[in-house]
C-alpha cells in the first residue's frame, strides 16, 4: 500500500525583487556533481585482482549526498592570486535591506585556538538570501556539502533552530583550504547541505553480544560478504 504521508516541507523565502534572480536551494538528489555522474560503476582492485564496486555503488555514500537540500552560491565568484572578484547586478531593495555580496569576511581573531586559526588568513563567509523555515520540534544541520573534497573551501558546520529562527538570514563561515586555486566559483555552486533534524532526547545503552546477538552478527558479515549489493536490496529504506 502506498505511504499517503504528506512529506515535511521546509519553506524557502527570499525578498520579493529577487525571487527568480538568485538561484533557489535545491533538492541534493537532483544536484549531483560532474564527476560522480562519470565515475565508473567499477573499477579494478589490484590487490584483489578483479572489478568491484565504487562509492559510485555505496548506498551510504550517495544517499548522504542526495538528503536534504544544497544552498547555492549566488553570482559568479573569481578567485586570482588570493583575491575574490564578483559583479552582482542585483536589483534595488525595496522596504527590506540585504547584502549584496556573496561573500564577507570573519577575522582570524574569532577562531582563535581552533585548528583553523592562522594570523595572516581570514575565514570566508558565504552569503545566503533565502531565510528558511522548519517544521514545529525541528532544527537545521548546515554543514559542508556531503563528500564534496572538490571545493576548494571547507564549510564549518553548525545546527539552528529554523522552526523558531526563521525570519532571518543564515551565512555560513568556511575555510578556504586551497590557497592554489585561480579560477572561477560558478553561480549556483553549493555552499552549504541542509538537514532537518527532529529535536529529541536520546540516551545510549551498552551491553556485550549474546549468543542471539553473536548469531546474527556472524550471519550477517558472511552474507554481505558473499552477496553483494545485499544492503541496498533488503536494508536500504
Amino acid at each position: 500500500m502506498a505511504d499517503l504521508t504528506p512529506p515535511a516541507m521546509l519553506e524557502f523565502r527570499c525578498p520579493a525583487e529577487l525571487h527568480g534572480v538568485i538561484p533557489a536551494p535545491q533538492p541534493a538528489s537532483l544536484a549531483l556533481p560532474d564527476w560522480l555522474k562519470a565515475m565508473p560503476a567499477q573499477a579494478f582492485h589490484t590487490l584483489n585482482a578483479r572489478e568491484e564496486s565504487t562509492v559510485k555503488r555505496c548506498p551510504p555514500f550517495i544517499d548522504a549526498m542526495t538528503s536534504g537540500f544544497l544552498i547555492p552560491l549566488m553570482c559568479d565568484v573569481r578567485i586570482e592570486n588570493g583575491e575574490f572578484i564578483w559583479d552582482n547586478e542585483l536589483p534595488p531593495g525595496g522596504s527590506l535591506s540585504f547584502v549584496r555580496s556573496p561573500i564577507s569576511f570573519h577575522d582570524s581573531s574569532q577562531v582563535t585556538g581552533s585548528p583553523l586559526f592562522a594570523d595572516d588568513r581570514f575565514l570566508i563567509k558565504f552569503h545566503n538570501l533565502w531565510t528558511i523555515r522548519a517544521p514545529e520540534g525541528y532544527a537545521i544541520l548546515f554543514t559542508h556539502p556531503f563528500n564534496r573534497f572538490d571545493l576548494p573551501f571547507t564549510t564549518l558546520t553548525g545546527m539552528v533552530d529554523c522552526d523558531r529562527y526563521s525570519d532571518n538570514w543564515i551565512h555560513f563561515p568556511a575555510h578556504w583550504h586551497d590557497l592554489d586555486f585561480t579560477g572561477v566559483l560558478p553561480k549556483g555552486t553549493p555552499i552549504a547541505q541542509c538537514m532537518p533534524v527532529k529535536r529529541e532526547t536520546w540516551k545510549a545503552s551498552f551491553a556485550a553480544f549474546t549468543d542471539e546477538d553473536t548469531r546474527s552478527v556472524h550471519e550477517l558479515t558472511t552474507a554481505v560478504g558473499q552477496e553483494p549489493g545485499l544492503y541496498r536490496r533488503k536494508f536500504r529504506a
